[in-house]
């Protein structure tokens, strides 16, 4: 049996970094973690809590996959907030698609500028 300690990070593939940057950084309110060592591609890494999201500008193998409309039912990285109500207000104002739970959990749904499918839950 394989002991799982915690989990460390999630890959995310991105074409366009800096339109990407601007989603995470500017709309998320995320901070590029300056450690990232130097590889053979671009990407950015950021942290969250003890955990992080790195950003990977690499061939996406996925490019001719349709993707399911609720990123619920698709694969998805699940982010804990206080309250889906600022996320909801944010994501309207910048016009960002989003859906909500199906589940009537207090969850939203949405897509990064490359289809990656983000939740974010006020529910552990």
């Amino acid at each position: 049996m394989i002991k799982i300690n915690r989990m460390m990070h999630t890959g995310l593939i991105v074409t366009d970094l800096e339109k990407s940057r601007a989603f995470y950084e500017g709309l998320l309110g995320l901070t590029p973690n300056p450690a990232r060592p130097k590889f053979d591609f671009a990407g950015v890494w950021y942290d969250i809590g003890e955990n992080q999201v790195h950003l990977m500008v690499v061939p996406n193998p996925y490019t001719n996959v349709v993707h399911p409309e609720h990123g619920g039912r698709d694969t998805h990285i699940a982010f804990f907030v206080d309250d889906v109500e600022p996320v909801r207000a944010t994501l309207e104002a910048a016009g960002v698609p989003y859906s909500m739970s199906k589940s009537g959990r207090a969850a939203l749904f949405c897509r990064d500028p490359d289809g990656n499918a983000l939740e974010f839950s006020a529910v552990k």
